[in-house]
């Protein structure tokens, strides 16, 4: 990836010198270096927020909440997982996190629990479960897109959650695909 953003980059600046606009690449990559402050500053600042709101959750108890009322739906996709508590906790509170839209305070719970999930198989391959629990992470449903909405509302958005009804529509068509394939999968791979 690293040679194409050079390949990219060496181009542009070929480009510009062939055709003698410098002056426009300058002020472009100027341009574009504070835009790049400007954004990461904006998501730097909603994801400590709704990162903040996770660790309330956590500690008020309210995960462990949504861990018994996921338990049902967990419990069928995750039915070894779901007998360990540890392995509960870690996926509810991955759940959570990307149900809030945050995909990056979700991460160190998806590690966790796909850490626990390997243990529980006592296998050094990837079990079904497991294999299920990561298209689950990966497609991530959401309720609050906030770091969408935070990339909109960055760039001038004047209503940044309006993109509510498409994000929850191929969220959820994601999830279903990507589980349907792992179970299509599954029963082919069984002897």
């Amino acid at each position: 990836m690293s040679m194409i953003w050079l390949l990219l980059s060496l181009s542009s600046i070929v480009y510009a010198l062939i055709d003698n606009c410098t002056k426009v690449l300058g002020t472009a990559v100027l341009d574009g270096a504070s835009s790049a402050i400007t954004l990461s500053l904006s998501l730097a600042g909603s994801l400590c927020l709704w990162s903040g709101l996770l660790k309330v959750m956590e500690r008020s108890g309210v995960t462990a909440l949504l861990s018994r009322l996921l338990r049902p739906v967990l419990g069928r996709l995750f039915p070894q997982a779901s007998r360990d508590p540890e392995a509960l906790g870690h996926i509810s509170a991955n759940v959570s996190a990307n149900l809030l839209g945050l995909g990056n305070a979700a991460t160190p719970a998806g590690v966790a629990a796909a850490k626990r999930m390997r243990q529980l198989s006592g296998s050094s391959t990837a079990s079904h479960e497991l294999c299920r629990f990561l298209v689950l992470n990966t497609a991530s449903v959401q309720l609050l897109p906030t770091t969408v909405a935070a990339i909109r509302a960055a760039a001038g958005c004047a209503s940044p959650f309006d993109i509510l009804p498409a994000v929850w529509l191929t969220s959820v068509c994601a999830l279903a695909v990507g589980l349907l394939a792992a179970r299509l999968f599954q029963r082919l791979g069984r002897d």
